[in-house]
């Protein structure tokens, strides 16, 4: 059985990406190295600030479309609901 996880990511400037994986510390680390070029390598994306898990990939693409539609503010609700002092939940992951 597989696990699939919705995620937020942020820079310094709190711009938002929200993404989707089923290997959430292999995905984080290519972020935080700037190994897939796109949005996250130009912004600097590398900080972790929000996930959630479900077996259901169905669930899973169904989540990120519903975050993705979401305005910023409800975005910043939902991550606060998790991560009020918006922590890097990856810190030292990779130690």
């Amino acid at each position: 059985m597989n696990n699939y996880f919705v995620y937020i990511m942020t820079n310094h400037s709190k711009t938002l990406y929200t993404g989707i994986t089923n290997d959430l510390n292999r995905r984080v680390y290519e972020h935080k190295q700037k190994l897939v070029p796109g949005f996250t390598q130009k912004y600097n994306i590398t900080k972790l600030v929000y996930f959630e898990e479900t077996s259901d990939v169905n669930d899973a693409i169904a989540r990120e479309k519903q975050i993705k539609g979401w305005l910023r503010e409800k975005k910043i609700v939902l991550i606060e609901s998790m991560n009020s002092e918006w922590k890097d939940l990856s810190a030292g992951w990779y130690d």
